[in-house]
């Protein structure tokens, strides 16, 4: 996951300042030091560190910090605000036309995975009850339109194709298909290049006149560092781009790009990309960002995964067992295949932070194959034994183990993780107590 080796080393530096009853002005400027190297390190644009650093140390030196009786608490409160404010401080939601249909402009370079971008985001606004028609308005790539109908049928959505003629003629073509056909909203995959070039930006420049597209989006890819901010900086200048899109977030990708695409075009990060599946888009919500960066975690966005996952009446009844003690292993073999919707399940401890406490060790060797395997033992369980696990002495457990192909230890593993979550359940609901459809 991103930002991963970044937050190991933000935590080292104030792990050493939390330590301390008061702070000097030496040790804070050795930590801001510190911190200076470990954003360069993570290849975050070098005029951005210098003003990011510059505005922390400023405001850690006043007398709120120094004189605080908790002052490494105070420095990571600004080093939280400041990262915020850097990727932007809030959420800005995609612009809607009064006047449908909404068009969405999809640019970028080759390989930034902009046309499977383009079927994700039209999957997640139909879930919002859009009429989503995606435009095949790249043709020079082989297989561009072909691989914008699969990602199209995938997501549910319908798309607009010509064939190879000229793109602009099919997006005006495609602007007549929506009114007759009654569609909402627009989303036009445009041509990429392997590089950015005066032929491709003025096809771009051309499209957007024709279409007078709600937003420009610029999909880039985060793993490519500082290229990518290059080139954000570009689009930019010759289109006036709306947003970015981030893509494979979900990588090694060292995190510049995010923490610097913002303050050098002054756009927002509206998305990002975080697996390989239609399902893996994320809302880029800048102070959640933030958190995850100091290992904070980030529990809204579980929620709102969880939320996606389980229907409301599921998450109902889930509540209702659990607060009349009644929750089984029929109920945990059904969490397994929620969780599993939910995305991969490293970013989703990942995303927890420190709000799981001990228990995140327990989830922690939670891999997929052992999901596998959980599911097989509790399905090798007969109806009685799922719903009282007391009665499971060690003849069932051997039958259990032989009948799911596993071992003893994994049956017994299973059955101390089971009463684990029970708890960490309990625990976690009355932290979030009024959220909305969360146990």
């Amino acid at each position: 996951m991103a930002f991963t080796s970044l937050s190991e080393k933000l935590k080292h530096i104030f792990s050493k300042l939390t330590g301390s009853g008061k702070l000097t002005e030496v040790e804070i400027k050795t930590a801001m030091r510190e911190v200076r190297l470990a954003l360069l390190e993570a290849d975050v644009n070098f005029a951005v560190v210098k003003d990011f650093v510059a505005r922390v140390s400023e405001k850690c030196m006043g007398s709120s910090v120094m004189e605080s009786l908790t002052p490494g608490q105070q420095v990571i409160k600004i080093v939280h605000e400041e990262l915020a404010e850097l990727l932007g401080k809030t959420h800005e939601k995609l612009k809607t036309s009064p006047k449908p249909p909404t068009v969405y402009m999809m640019v970028g370079l080759q390989g930034a995975g902009k046309t499977t971008f383009c079927g994700k985001l039209g999957m997640m606004l139909k879930g919002q009850g859009k009429r989503v028609l995606l435009v095949a308005a790249d043709v020079y790539r082989p297989a561009a339109i072909k691989q914008l109908h699969v990602v199209g049928k995938n997501a549910g959505v319908e798309v607009f194709d010509e064939g190879q003629i000229d793109p602009v003629k099919i997006v005006k073509n495609a602007l007549k298909h929506a009114e007759k056909a009654n569609m909402d909203t627009i989303i036009v995959d445009t041509a990429g290049r392997l590089h950015i070039n005066d032929e491709l930006m003025n096809e771009l420049v051309f499209i957007k006149n024709v279409v007078n597209p709600m937003e420009i989006l610029l999909t880039v890819d985060a793993m490519t560092g500082q290229d990518a901010v290059n080139v954000a900086k570009e689009f930019n200048e010759r289109l006036d781009i709306t947003g970015v899109i981030l893509t494979k977030l979900d990588g090694d990708a060292r995190g510049g790009a995010a923490l610097s695409i913002r303050h050098v075009t002054g756009k927002p990060i509206k998305f990002s990309g975080v697996g390989e599946k239609l399902g893996d888009i994320e809302v880029f919500h800048p102070e959640r960002i933030a958190s995850r960066i100091l290992g904070m975690g980030d529990v809204l966005t579980i929620i709102e995964k969880a939320q996606a996952a389980v229907s409301e009446k599921e998450m109902k009844v889930l509540e209702e067992r659990m607060r009349k003690n009644a929750f089984t292993l029929e109920d945990f073999l059904v969490q397994f295949d929620n969780v599993k919707k939910m995305g991969n399940i490293d970013d989703i401890i990942a995303q927890f932070g420190g709000a799981l406490g001990k228990n995140s060790k327990m989830l922690g060797k939670l891999d997929e194959g052992q999901m596998v395997r959980n599911k097989a033992i509790i399905q090798s369980m007969t109806a009685t034994e799922r719903r009282n696990p007391d009665i499971l002495k060690a003849s069932r457990k051997q039958r259990i183990a032989k009948g799911s192909g596993t071992t003893i230890q994994e049956v017994n593993a299973l059955l101390k993780q089971f009463e684990q979550s029970k708890l960490m359940m309990k625990q976690f609901g009355g932290k979030m107590k009024g959220k909305k459809g969360l146990f």
